[in-house]
């Protein structure tokens, strides 16, 4: 079965007319083949510093790709970049394959050696307390695909569907946004902060949690998961320390999985700065209309 894992590439390329040396593309792979199909990457850079990381690891034995959205700083979706396929590994090996149980061990060991790291950090630079990083993984193995969310990056799955003998293609959305612009995620974290009426606030035209940030679960910002932070006085003088009772957002991955079916033609992983842009439909029909041989 061909499938194309495209993770943030051709279909931004193609839509906004980019090519590499303008406009913001900062590079892009063509594609390279991997255990299902083949894939391809590219990164446009939004802000000043580039704070997202991406990588695609392919073997006999699967496939994996991670889209890691930064905020507040690089330093954790590099960390992410650096540990989390390392761990995934580690863990898959001692279980003897995949599995839910895998993947969240994985992104656990990650957000616990990036705290350790951060609290090394603090008194050269206290500012890591709020640097965090969304995190989107993808593994292939055996035909069986696995998706792990942080945040609200996103993955998305074409899949040709036949229709009065014509063939079309449908988006189908894999994975969770975890944004508090969402309602049932801002019910969600409300539910969980019963004594707190200001746990989700509007503020600068979006909801935000604890007027700050936008998504519910990350790896890092930690400002926001240990309130001891709050009473650590290297801390106090960076900023405006959030008072906390109990964690507001949590690094515990959504986890799908899925048994791949012939019709399932491929998948496009991307940041939040795609899906601002287009539609899940819209980006699935690009691909679609844009073939390569």
């Amino acid at each position: 079965m061909a499938m194309m894992l495209r993770s943030l590439a051709r279909p931004l390329e193609r839509c906004l007319g980019l090519r590499a040396g303008g406009d913001g593309l900062m590079w892009h792979t063509d594609l390279k083949p991997h255990a299902s199909g083949d894939y391809s990457i590219a990164v446009v850079q939004a802000n000043k510093n580039l704070e997202d990381q991406s990588q695609v690891f392919t073997s006999p034995l699967g496939t994996y790709v991670g889209v890691y959205d930064g905020h507040g700083g690089p330093e954790a979706s590099r960390f992410v970049n650096k540990h989390l396929f390392p761990f995934l590994h580690k863990f898959a090996t001692e279980q003897g394959g995949l599995s839910a149980d895998v993947i969240k061990k994985a992104f656990n060991a990650t957000e616990e050696e990036f705290l350790h790291l951060v609290k090394q950090s603090l008194p050269v630079r206290p500012q890591i307390a709020s640097v965090g990083s969304c995190c989107l993984v993808g593994a292939i193995s055996n035909d069986v695909l696995y998706v792990a969310n942080l945040g609200d990056s996103r993955a998305v799955l074409g899949k040709r569907v036949s229709e009065d003998k014509k063939n079309k293609v449908v988006a189908e959305r894999l994975s969770t946004d975890h944004n508090v612009g969402v309602e049932e995620v801002r019910k969600e974290v409300e539910a969980l902060h019963p004594d707190d009426s200001h746990v989700v606030v509007y503020t600068r035209g979006v909801w935000r949690i604890k007027g700050i940030i936008q998504v519910s679960r990350s790896i890092g910002d930690v400002y926001l998961k240990k309130p001891d932070f709050y009473r650590d006085p290297i801390f106090q003088q960076f900023g405006n320390p959030v008072p906390l009772k109990r964690p507001v957002i949590t690094a515990e991955p959504s986890v799908l999985i899925r048994k791949l079916k012939p019709q399932d033609l491929f998948l496009i992983f991307a940041s939040d700065g795609l899906w601002e842009q287009l539609s899940d439909e819209t980006a699935v029909d690009i691909v679609f209309r844009n073939p390569r041989a």
